[in-house]
């Protein structure tokens, strides 16, 4: 099953899907159609493994993923996490752009 599918199944059944848990098996098989938006802090260096802020938005059909890990977290943390599924490309955007500058 396609997550965009999965997502709308969900939306169909529970209402809200914005903080959904997608199960492993469909987030593993699915592939993006088109990574809109991407920034990573890294001051250490491309070879540092350590985690470091980011923020994404990944399009899945016409659903949007977006996700990442908040600025105000710090470098080498794994902590404030985030995440959000909309339809609404902007909002995706809006919310990606506000957690990483």
């Amino acid at each position: 099953m396609k997550l965009s599918d999965w997502l709308d199944q969900q939306e169909a059944e529970k209402g809200d899907v914005a903080q959904a848990v997608v199960p492993r098996d469909i987030a593993f098989d699915s592939k993006p159609d088109e990574t809109i938006y991407f920034k990573e802090i890294r001051p250490c260096g491309m070879f540092c493994s350590e985690p470091h802020p980011f923020s994404k938005v990944e399009r899945y059909g016409h659903w949007y993923a977006a996700s990442g890990q908040d600025k105000r977290a710090g470098i080498h943390s794994d902590a404030m996490q985030w995440k959000l599924f909309t339809k609404d490309r902007e909002l995706a955007l809006k919310t990606a752009k506000g957690h990483i500058e």
